[in-house]
């Protein structure tokens, strides 16, 4: 029976696979044969001896050895506030907060800016008793139990930027009476456990707590991020007198507990290392982190009874701020009986000296020393003068002739001396 029903068998046809391995072979041959005469060649690598060192001429090569001297814009918070630098150098006046809330002396300092080559407004963001004085409308817990809405943030950088004024935040550091009180955690205790005051009735804070400086570069950063140009950093230091008390006292050394060095120098690093990790912390923020200071420390090895170390700090800040009111200066101090009635000779025999250690320092800071713009009847009759624009201006002229161009005055009532012009 036929199964097929009439379906034809075909053999298949049988594939030549060698014929065709063959011309793939060829085909692979001839890609190769072209690579190799097309492309070019690399030269011959020179045999490595990883026994002998490699010298790297970082002249020949700079981009192994250069940094960037400014990091792109995005790296930055931008807090919206355009207000340069100024390019004459700062030369500014201090207001406290409640001066600038005052319509009065505010406008008569804006006035006195407009009408001179004054350029900036150091005011205070945390005052001497620990008071935190803008409304940053921060959600931080330890700022907004420390702050008093004295001025808006917002609303005072913005007519900071209108008038183009140099906005520097004045943050007093370890003097803090209102956080001590708050948190005597970190503040000094007395042998019955109360919190140690000056004889001026004042607290300081714990410079050896970690807490104390995170919460005080809290404050700072919240003033960067409104606008300030520049955190001011006063009070960086322990109380006077420290050492004579600080045997009564107990306190937190924290990390430093473990640190094998006498007292005395421990305070020095401590403050040496806040004014680093400050830095370090409004790096992100672009801002210039100033550091105020006693003049006489320029003029004595180091006092280690505050902690402060002229040179150690200034080198670790952008700007160094020495406070060389006249009037400050003790009996006879630079051959000067009188200081205080010598305001260009103290000036400028104290910015000699410091000159000479900031010269010395690898990369020196902006030196900007704090002026006296106010009268010290309070020395008494034959020990001061009445300061106004030429006392003022003889300071500046000693500064002038030393070739530094900026400077603040202090006034603590925030009226200063009426000058048109050039100081």
């Amino acid at each position: 029976m036929n199964y097929n029903r009439g379906y034809t068998y075909k053999p298949r046809r049988r594939v030549n696979w060698l014929g065709v391995s063959i011309l793939v072979l060829s085909v692979l041959l001839i890609i190769l044969l072209l690579v190799y005469l097309l492309v070019p060649k690399n030269e011959p690598i020179e045999e490595i001896n990883y026994d002998t060192p490699v010298e790297l001429n970082v002249k020949e090569n700079p981009v192994l050895y250069n940094e960037p001297t400014q990091y792109p814009k995005k790296f930055y918070f931008d807090s919206g506030i355009d207000i340069p630098y100024p390019e004459d150098g700062v030369k500014g006046i201090y207001m406290s907060a409640y001066g600038y809330a005052s319509d009065q002396l505010r406008n008569t300092n804006l006035a006195l800016i407009e009408n001179s080559n004054l350029n900036a407004m150091v005011i205070d963001v945390k005052d001497d008793w620990g008071t935190i004085l803008f409304d940053f409308e921060s959600d931080n817990p330890l700022i907004l139990e420390n702050t008093e809405n004295v001025l808006h943030a917002k609303t005072v950088l913005k007519e900071l930027e209108e008038h183009q004024i140099y906005p520097i935040a004045r943050v007093v550091t370890f003097k803090d009476s209102s956080f001590a009180k708050k948190h005597p955690e970190h503040a000094f205790k007395n042998a019955d456990g109360s919190v140690w005051a000056n004889h001026s009735g004042e607290n300081f804070i714990n410079p050896f707590s970690q807490e104390v400086w995170d919460y005080t570069i809290a404050v700072a950063i919240e003033a960067a991020m409104a606008g300030f140009k520049e955190i001011q950093f006063d009070y960086i230091r322990f109380a006077e007198g420290f050492s004579f008390v600080e045997p009564g006292l107990t306190y937190d050394m924290g990390k430093y507990a473990d640190i094998d060095k006498p007292i005395d120098q421990l305070r020095v690093q401590v403050i040496n290392d806040f004014i680093e990790y400050a830095k370090q912390k409004l790096e992100p923020y672009n801002v210039h982190v100033g550091i105020d200071i006693f003049g006489y420390t320029a003029t004595v090895p180091e006092d280690s009874d505050i902690g402060q170390n002229f040179a150690q700090m200034a080198e670790r800040g952008d700007v160094v701020s020495s406070m060389i009111y006249p009037s400050h200066w003790g009996l006879s101090y630079f051959g000067y009986d009188a200081p205080d009635t010598h305001p260009y000779g103290i000036v400028k025999e104290y910015m000699i000296q410091e000159k000479e250690i900031l010269s010395a320092l690898p990369h020196p800071p902006i030196t900007r020393p704090w002026l006296q713009d106010f009268t010290a009847s309070y020395l008494g009759p034959g020990w001061y003068i009445d300061y106004g624009p030429t006392e003022v201006k003889a300071q500046v002229q000693a500064l002038k002739e030393l070739g530094i161009n900026e400077w603040l005055l202090w006034n603590a009532a925030n009226v200063y001396s009426h000058v048109e012009g050039e100081y």
